[in-house]
């Protein structure tokens, strides 16, 4: 457990160094984390890491790229170079799908206010 604590922790300090000491955006920074997810999932580092600290790394934004680079493996090796394409969806379905319900809940129950500047 503390391992996870530990490299989770990092993961959140790496980002938030980047939030404060660059000029990315948040949306670049968001999607930096996925690539480097499918980065290590791509050249097999993800995985041990996972193993080492379960969820310090699978709930950040680095787990969707380590399921998103586990899935489309699995679809080529099942189904040959279509598996590119059809690969990360099949692996990330229900992630998204339950983000899309879960959010359409909390809209109807919870109503925004515009931002005033």
């Amino acid at each position: 457990m503390l391992l996870t604590f530990i490299i989770g922790g990092a993961i959140c300090v790496f980002t938030q160094l980047l939030i404060d000491l660059t000029k990315l955006t948040p949306a670049r920074i968001l999607v930096f984390t996925v690539c480097l997810g499918v980065f290590l999932g791509g050249v097999g580092l993800y995985e041990p890491l996972f193993k080492l600290a379960g969820a310090g790394v699978s709930v950040p934004l680095i787990g969707f790229g380590g399921a998103i680079a586990k899935g489309v493996a699995e679809a080529i090796d099942a189904e040959g170079a279509i598996g590119i394409l059809k690969g990360p969806f099949e692996a990330c379905a229900a992630g998204c799908s339950a983000a899309l319900v879960f959010g359409y809940i909390t809209a109807l129950i919870f109503r925004g206010k515009p931002k005033r500047l």
